[in-house]
């Protein structure tokens, strides 16, 4: 007699009995679901796991399409999988590194000695594709760390080594793809055959691999230019091989052998040196009469702009900062969002007109006085703060709408200077695992909001889909308009970060739709050795989260 398990299926809010030993595959089969695209992946009791993996016990399930972000990142590991199998299969002795997320792909570079040609692309895509068709499995393997180490040493892989050896586990999983083998950690799909859409080609001097939209999986994401997003990701990579970190295994190394301070005091350097030729260049413009200072979320954007202040300060100049949040126009006349509620993340829950009339009242060498919004009420009102600019005096105007050309319509483009502040994260897990950029930002939040704000890491994970929404409406688009980039991303930082964050993350409850993604957060954390942040200085960007600073917010 088949011994049954419970399967409550979260899609259709229905329970049934299946075969103890069934696949989730085989179970999503049984259920006849019908979902808008296929499935990717699944959560099993808010863990997300392959559609290849047996459950023997009863369980929660809610399967994932390529639309949700589980979904999405194992779609893409798949892909990445297939691509590195395909420049082993072409070229068995060259390198490939899973680098950058930029212009809607994923920029990988061939470490080859010989520029790659449009024909070298061309090749590669055309053997992924064959290993598509091929329908081949993605085998997952469970072994003793110390076999897989020497497994990844045999195959010429000191990224893998240097990382599982300092993972201090004893068991450790990596996977089968027709004999090449390969570590990642998160889900993969089933077989290659679920890969139905990606693209291929040449990007600067490698490749960009794209991926579906996740807005309408049967098209390719679209391909925008980001030549300034991807300089400031070389830049870092420059910075990294000053420090000979380029991967978490190196990270840890360092940490290790006693190099942590090494790497504060130099990662804090480089900033700074940074932040001083952002100060000389806006400085050498002539006409700038303001700064604007935009980023997303947990970018750090905030302190940013007061270590710039001080070394425009430096340069003879007198930062004057002034609040967006005080152009707000009264509560009734907020835009309403798709939910009915008010949208403060609007660009037109600003008074735009009176913002633009009272710059150009200020570079006149007019006397204005500046708004006050008041939250508690939603009105706005005269605060009585006059402001008059002197000669050397120049605006800070920091917010998540600052490089929107709506903003400043009516300012003249050589009377700004903008710059654009954000975490990208550019270490690597391994060659063939790259961290999300959003991922430092949620850690970084999640930290602050229970430190300053009081509120759960259960919270803020719920609400990050919300403010991830805002960013790719107001905040992305406009990045490229910046005049400078500047990275707030420390090498060091995910050590320091991992010993608030943790703690944190083991509050969410396993009942709680955030519960996956805190699992993912604590799982990832785990391959990082923790730096106590005592070092750290007062004015660190750091500082902004961790709390320690010697600026006032």
């Amino acid at each position: 007699m088949t011994e049954l398990i419970k399967i409550r299926c979260k899609n259709n809010k229905k329970i049934a009995n299946i075969a103890k030993g069934s696949t989730i595959f085989e179970i999503f089969t049984a259920l006849k679901l019908q979902l808008p695209h296929p499935p990717i992946c699944a959560r099993v009791n808010n863990k997300v796991q392959s559609l290849s993996t047996t459950l023997y016990s009863d369980a929660d399930v809610e399967f994932l399409d390529i639309t949700s972000s589980s979904g999405s990142r194992a779609y893409c590991r798949s892909l990445f999988f297939v691509l590195s199998r395909a420049v082993r299969d072409i070229y068995p002795d060259t390198p490939v590194l899973i680098d950058i997320p930029v212009s809607n792909g994923y920029y990988c570079y061939l470490d080859t000695e010989r520029k790659i040609t449009k024909r070298d692309v061309d090749k590669i895509r055309r053997q992924m594709q064959k290993i598509i068709d091929a329908n081949m499995p993605f085998e997952r393997i469970t072994s003793l760390t110390e076999d897989a180490v020497k497994l990844f040493e045999d195959r010429r892989d000191p990224s893998k080594v240097t990382l599982l050896k300092s993972s201090g586990t004893i068991y450790t999983h990596y996977y089968d793809l027709g004999g090449y083998y390969d570590f990642y950690y998160g889900a993969l799909v089933r077989n290659t055959s679920e890969l139905t859409l990606f693209g291929l080609e040449k990007y600067f001097d490698g490749l960009l691999l794209r991926t579906p939209s996740k807005q309408d999986p049967s098209k390719l994401g679209e391909l925008i230019q980001q030549p300034k997003m991807f300089e400031i990701f070389k830049e870092q990579h420059r910075w990294q091989k000053i420090l000979g970190v380029t991967t978490v295994g190196d990270f840890n190394v360092a940490v290790e052998k006693g190099y942590a301070t090494d790497l504060i005091n130099i990662s804090e350097a480089l900033q700074e040196k940074k932040i001083s030729q952002i100060a000389d260049m806006i400085t050498a413009r002539k006409g700038v009469k303001v700064v604007l200072i935009s980023g997303p979320s947990s970018s750090g954007k905030t302190t940013f702009s007061k270590r710039l202040s001080l070394q425009l300060v430096v340069n003879g100049k007198r930062p004057v900062p002034v609040s967006l949040d005080d152009y707000f126009v009264d509560r009734t006349r907020t835009p309403l969002d798709d939910k009915g509620d008010y949208d403060y993340e609007s660009l037109y829950a600003l008074d735009l007109k009176l913002l633009n009339k009272q710059l150009k009242q200020l570079f006149a060498g007019k006397e204005v006085e500046l708004p006050k919004y008041d939250f508690k009420t939603g009105t706005t009102g005269p605060s009585g703060k006059k402001l008059k600019l002197g000669e050397n005096d120049i605006l800070i105007l920091e917010g998540i709408h600052a490089l929107n050309p709506e903003l400043t319509k009516e300012i003249a483009d050589e009377q700004k200077f903008c710059v654009y502040a954000s975490a990208l994260t550019s270490i690597l897990l391994d060659w063939h695992n790259y961290i999300p950029t959003t991922d430092n930002r949620l850690l970084r939040r999640i930290i602050r909001d229970h430190k300053y704000r009081g509120t759960s890491a259960e919270q803020t994970i719920l609400r990050w889909p919300s403010v991830r929404s805002g960013e790719n409406k107001w905040i992305f688009p406009y990045q490229e308009n910046a005049d400078v980039m500047f990275n707030t991303a420390l090498l060091f930082e995910i050590g320091v970060i991992k010993s608030q964050a943790e703690p944190l993350l083991d509050q969410v409850p396993q009942s709680s739709p955030a519960y996956s993604e805190a699992y993912r957060l604590r799982k990832f954390l785990g391959y990082f050795k923790p730096i106590p942040n005592n070092e750290i200085p007062p004015t660190s960007l750091l500082r902004e989260f961790l709390g320690g600073s010697s600026f006032s917010y």
